[in-house]
């Protein structure tokens, strides 16, 4: 009996409805989905290719406009996206808050964006922040506690990526700073996040929010030991922690029903266990490398393909 027959059935015996037998068959023959996702994405890359526009076209016609005009646009901007936000949210909860409208998340992304643009505008101009530094972790600390405030998991990661680059700015600057100690100091900034979102966790704060640290701090981690495993003198070093760590990964994320983690695990692993096999196997001739990566690439492909699929089903 296919599913069809059985929403037939249940429709006889009148276990569902007349209008949920049309949903549900319009959506078992795939004639509905939805496109939420891809619609969300075309929205977020909107807002960020308009921000993109009006800065190119300050930069471009700086001369032409003026400072003032410039920073008058741009804090006009910032009253008006951050006044429909603080007017249309409620009061800051530690719990989870729906968003109050269908648009208020891409107005606080621009809103976000535009602070981030004027911050930029004032070094470059009047180099008020004397370094990049200030300004990345003013925004850094800025984006996090909007994150906190609006409830919003995007804006957050904006926060901690932001705060990434200023601790990767800060530390690169100092003489003899070399890529090892900047894998682990990569490596110790995800620990890091992974630390501060289980500890928040524990007091209630946002619990919502854990995946959001979970997914930045294990990437964080994960490509700059993949990174260390490929490309650095103590390559075996690097190695054995990342194995164990991608192992971790692929076993949590199946599970605690994660397939985020068991694609991190998945991918980090292949490149750095490819990166080794390669070295032994690479005898100068192009066709062997394009085979092992066609055939090896191919299987986990398909191996992660089968496991979304049944990570789907099960949820």
């Amino acid at each position: 009996m296919t599913t069809l027959d059985r929403l037939d059935g249940w429709k006889a015996v009148g276990v569902i409805s007349e209008e949920q037998h049309t949903l549900l068959t319009a959506l078992v023959r795939r004639e509905r989905f939805s496109v939420f996702v891809e619609l969300s994405a075309l929205l977020y890359l909107g807002v960020l290719s308009t921000v993109g526009g009006l800065v190119w076209t300050f930069r471009e016609y700086v001369v032409n406009l003026g400072d003032a005009a410039i920073l008058s646009i741009l804090t006009l901007l910032m009253v008006v996206s951050f006044g429909y936000c603080f007017t249309r949210t409620p009061a800051y909860a530690n719990g989870e808050v729906e968003s109050p409208t269908l648009v208020f998340d891409y107005v606080l992304y621009f809103a976000c964006l535009i602070f981030s643009a004027t911050l930029a505008f004032l070094e470059t101009r009047f180099g008020i922040f004397h370094g990049w530094d200030t300004h990345l972790l003013l925004a850094a600390l800025v984006f996090g506690l909007l994150a906190y405030r609006f409830d919003n998991r995007f804006v957050l990661s904006l926060a901690l990526s932001t705060l990434a680059g200023y601790v990767g700015l800060r530390f690169s600057a100092f003489d003899g700073f070399g890529d090892d100690r900047l894998r682990v100091l990569a490596i110790l900034y995800g620990w890091l996040l992974l630390g501060i979102g289980w500890l928040l966790y524990r007091v209630e704060i946002k619990r919502h929010f854990l995946d959001t640290y979970l997914q930045l701090g294990a990437n964080a981690i994960l490509l700059a030991a993949t990174h260390g495993a490929i490309d650095s003198h103590s390559r075996n070093l690097y190695l054995a922690p990342l194995v164990i760590l991608c192992a971790a990964a692929i076993y949590l994320g199946v599970r605690f029903r994660r397939f985020a983690y068991v694609a991190f695990g998945t991918v980090y692993g292949y490149v750095a266990l490819s990166a080794r096999v390669l070295d032994v196997i690479n005898s100068g001739s192009p066709t062997v490398v394009l085979l092992y990566f066609a055939v090896t690439g191919t299987l986990v492909v398909i191996a992660l393909v089968v496991l979304a699929r049944r990570f789907g089903r099960d949820e």
